[in-house]
């Protein structure tokens, strides 16, 4: 499923973030210190070269919002952009840090000029944050920047799994 506005698609793909290789960027849903962990952070990793982790130290640790981008040692992108979403219920304010992970990571896109980034489901697995909310988080940002991107043209959101698929389809029809 697609939806295009000012120049800009947002589409949805069900399958694994790191098997994206028609897009510039891939988001890994990091963690603070930047480091192989669980869910797509490890995912990432474990596809990648070891030198992605070893990429990533000097940027380490970052807060909640942040997001830093590597280059994608061993996996088919040139990018991988790495964003630290807010722990729902404990990092306050959750939706404006949720918010800040897709803008950062927008911004670095169009500084290194790329045209397709491929977002996870930032925050909803083991950070707890309510898929349904996280999505509209997600959508409503990228549409406010929608103007502001020049080169990025593409926004894939690789949703691992039928339910989150489906969760994002509905919301995506309804902004």
């Amino acid at each position: 499923m697609e939806r295009s506005f000012n120049g800009l698609t947002i589409e949805l793909k069900r399958g694994d973030i790191t098997k994206q290789p028609d897009i510039d960027a891939i988001v890994n849903a990091a963690n603070a210190e930047l480091r192989t962990g669980g869910g797509v952070a490890g995912a990432i990793h474990r596809a990648g070269d070891p030198e992605l982790e070893k990429e990533t130290r000097p940027y380490a640790p970052i807060s909640p919002g942040d997001a830093v981008i590597t280059g994608a040692p061993g996996l088919p992108n040139k990018h991988v952009i790495h964003c630290l979403g807010p722990v729902y219920g404990r990092d306050e304010p959750s939706e404006q840090l949720l918010a800040e992970c897709y803008r950062n990571a927008l911004k670095l896109a169009e500084e290194k000029q790329l045209s397709s980034v491929a977002f996870p489901a930032i925050s909803t697995g083991a950070f707890g944050y309510p898929m349904k909310d996280a999505a509209t988080v997600a959508f409503k940002t990228i549409m406010e920047m929608a103007d502001d991107l020049q080169s990025v043209r593409l926004v894939r959101f690789a949703l691992f799994g039928e339910e989150a698929f489906n969760v994002h389809k509905k919301v995506l029809e309804s902004v």
